[in-house]
Protein backbone atom coordinates (compact mmCIF):
# COMPACT_ATOMS: atom_id res chain seq x y z
CA UNK A 1 0.00 0.00 0.00
CA UNK A 2 1.46 3.40 -0.56
CA UNK A 3 1.75 5.70 2.23
CA UNK A 4 -0.64 8.22 1.35
CA UNK A 5 -3.52 6.97 2.22
CA UNK A 6 -6.27 10.03 2.48
CA UNK A 7 -8.41 10.09 5.56
CA UNK A 8 -11.54 9.50 2.93
CA UNK A 9 -9.96 5.92 2.09
CA UNK A 10 -9.18 5.24 5.84
CA UNK A 11 -12.64 6.01 6.24
CA UNK A 12 -14.21 3.96 3.48
CA UNK A 13 -12.11 1.14 4.88
CA UNK A 14 -13.03 1.35 8.59
CA UNK A 15 -16.75 1.64 7.55
CA UNK A 16 -16.48 -1.55 5.39
CA UNK A 17 -15.08 -3.53 8.44
CA UNK A 18 -17.26 -2.00 10.68
CA UNK A 19 -20.28 -2.94 8.29
CA UNK A 20 -20.16 -6.68 9.31
CA UNK A 21 -21.98 -6.07 12.71
CA UNK A 22 -24.66 -5.52 10.47
CA UNK A 23 -26.11 -8.98 10.67
CA UNK A 24 -27.17 -8.14 13.65
CA UNK A 25 -30.20 -5.80 12.28
CA UNK A 26 -29.83 -7.15 8.42
CA UNK A 27 -30.00 -11.00 7.61
CA UNK A 28 -26.68 -11.38 6.16
CA UNK A 29 -25.82 -7.95 6.18
CA UNK A 30 -22.47 -8.91 7.19
CA UNK A 31 -21.69 -10.11 3.70
CA UNK A 32 -24.13 -7.34 1.54
CA UNK A 33 -23.22 -4.20 2.91
CA UNK A 34 -19.30 -4.67 2.72
CA UNK A 35 -19.52 -6.29 -0.86
CA UNK A 36 -21.76 -3.24 -1.74
CA UNK A 37 -19.12 -0.47 -0.40
CA UNK A 38 -16.21 -2.73 -1.49
CA UNK A 39 -17.82 -2.73 -5.36
CA UNK A 40 -18.55 0.29 -5.42
CA UNK A 41 -14.80 1.80 -4.24
CA UNK A 42 -12.37 -1.22 -5.22
CA UNK A 43 -11.59 0.36 -8.60
CA UNK A 44 -10.85 3.97 -7.10
CA UNK A 45 -8.90 3.20 -3.85
CA UNK A 46 -6.24 0.34 -3.50
CA UNK A 47 -6.39 0.56 0.18
CA UNK A 48 -10.46 0.35 0.44
CA UNK A 49 -9.84 -2.32 -2.34
CA UNK A 50 -7.77 -4.37 0.18
CA UNK A 51 -9.26 -4.22 3.29
CA UNK A 52 -12.95 -5.00 1.13
CA UNK A 53 -11.56 -8.54 0.48
CA UNK A 54 -9.70 -9.14 3.60
CA UNK A 55 -13.52 -8.08 5.70
CA UNK A 56 -15.29 -10.10 2.78
CA UNK A 57 -12.61 -13.12 3.44
CA UNK A 58 -13.04 -13.35 7.01
CA UNK A 59 -16.90 -13.05 7.09
CA UNK A 60 -17.18 -15.82 4.21
CA UNK A 61 -14.41 -18.21 6.39
CA UNK A 62 -16.61 -17.86 9.66
CA UNK A 63 -19.53 -18.62 8.10
CA UNK A 64 -17.86 -21.86 6.59
CA UNK A 65 -16.60 -22.58 10.41
CA UNK A 66 -19.85 -22.23 11.79
CA UNK A 67 -21.66 -24.70 8.99
CA UNK A 68 -18.54 -27.14 9.60
CA UNK A 69 -19.18 -27.01 13.34
CA UNK A 70 -22.92 -27.49 12.93
CA UNK A 71 -22.40 -30.75 10.62
CA UNK A 72 -19.93 -31.84 13.27
CA UNK A 73 -23.04 -31.52 16.17
CA UNK A 74 -25.70 -33.04 14.08
CA UNK A 75 -24.62 -36.23 14.66
CA UNK A 76 -25.07 -36.22 18.50
CA UNK A 77 -28.72 -35.00 18.12
CA UNK A 78 -29.71 -37.74 15.64
CA UNK A 79 -27.38 -40.36 17.92
CA UNK A 80 -29.33 -39.28 21.08
CA UNK A 81 -32.40 -38.32 20.36
CA UNK A 82 -34.58 -40.99 21.00
CA UNK A 83 -33.67 -40.79 24.54
CA UNK A 84 -35.11 -37.19 24.40
CA UNK A 85 -38.60 -39.28 24.29
CA UNK A 86 -38.57 -41.78 26.29
CA UNK A 87 -40.85 -41.14 28.65
CA UNK A 88 -40.15 -44.27 31.04
CA UNK A 89 -40.26 -42.16 34.58
CA UNK A 90 -43.66 -41.28 33.61
CA UNK A 91 -45.23 -44.50 32.41
CA UNK A 92 -47.53 -46.36 34.60
CA UNK A 93 -45.32 -49.48 34.27
CA UNK A 94 -43.20 -47.73 37.36
CA UNK A 95 -46.01 -46.07 38.98
CA UNK A 96 -45.55 -48.02 42.02
CA UNK A 97 -42.28 -46.50 42.42
CA UNK A 98 -43.23 -43.21 42.90
CA UNK A 99 -44.96 -44.40 46.78
CA UNK A 100 -42.02 -44.86 48.29
CA UNK A 101 -40.31 -41.31 48.31
CA UNK A 102 -36.80 -42.68 47.34
CA UNK A 103 -35.05 -39.28 46.26
CA UNK A 104 -32.02 -41.31 45.03
CA UNK A 105 -30.99 -39.84 41.74
CA UNK A 106 -28.80 -41.89 39.21
CA UNK A 107 -26.43 -40.89 36.51
CA UNK A 108 -27.89 -43.11 33.93
CA UNK A 109 -31.12 -41.36 34.45
CA UNK A 110 -30.19 -38.18 33.39
CA UNK A 111 -31.10 -38.17 29.73
CA UNK A 112 -28.90 -35.46 28.78
CA UNK A 113 -25.87 -36.46 30.02
CA UNK A 114 -24.49 -37.92 26.95
CA UNK A 115 -24.76 -35.65 24.90
CA UNK A 116 -24.69 -32.76 26.63
CA UNK A 117 -21.18 -32.68 26.55
CA UNK A 118 -19.95 -32.79 22.88
CA UNK A 119 -22.90 -30.43 21.97
CA UNK A 120 -21.76 -28.07 24.55
CA UNK A 121 -17.92 -28.20 23.33
CA UNK A 122 -19.42 -27.59 19.65
CA UNK A 123 -21.55 -24.95 21.49
CA UNK A 124 -18.67 -23.35 22.88
CA UNK A 125 -16.54 -23.37 20.11
CA UNK A 126 -19.57 -21.81 17.93
CA UNK A 127 -19.22 -18.69 20.69
CA UNK A 128 -15.83 -18.68 20.70
CA UNK A 129 -16.04 -17.59 16.57
CA UNK A 130 -18.92 -14.72 17.53
CA UNK A 131 -15.72 -13.48 20.33
CA UNK A 132 -13.04 -13.86 17.23
CA UNK A 133 -15.86 -12.21 15.10
CA UNK A 134 -16.39 -9.05 17.17
CA UNK A 135 -12.57 -8.54 18.20
CA UNK A 136 -11.24 -9.06 15.56
CA UNK A 137 -13.52 -7.10 13.44
CA UNK A 138 -13.13 -3.74 16.20
CA UNK A 139 -9.36 -4.37 15.75
CA UNK A 140 -9.39 -4.04 12.05
CA UNK A 141 -11.93 -1.17 12.04
CA UNK A 142 -9.12 0.59 14.37
CA UNK A 143 -6.30 -0.30 12.29
CA UNK A 144 -7.80 0.52 8.89
CA UNK A 145 -9.16 4.25 10.53
CA UNK A 146 -5.31 4.55 11.60
CA UNK A 147 -4.10 3.56 7.88
CA UNK A 148 -2.55 0.66 8.28
CA UNK A 149 -2.91 -3.00 6.79
CA UNK A 150 -4.65 -5.68 8.50
CA UNK A 151 -4.73 -9.33 7.88
CA UNK A 152 -7.74 -11.22 9.73
CA UNK A 153 -6.68 -14.56 11.01
CA UNK A 154 -7.81 -17.92 10.14
CA UNK A 155 -8.93 -16.54 6.92
CA UNK A 156 -9.52 -18.37 3.81
CA UNK A 157 -8.71 -16.26 0.81
CA UNK A 158 -11.57 -16.83 -1.54
CA UNK A 159 -11.52 -13.47 -2.87
CA UNK A 160 -8.23 -12.61 -4.69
Amino acid sequence: MTNTISKHERNLSAIIHASTFSKFFIPFGNFIIPLVLWTANKKEYEFVDYNGKQALNFQISLLLYAILLGIISIPFFIGFFPDIFDFGHFGFDRLSNFNTLNLHFDSDDFRFGRWLVPVGITGLLQGALFVVNVVYTILATIKTNEGETFKYPITINFIK
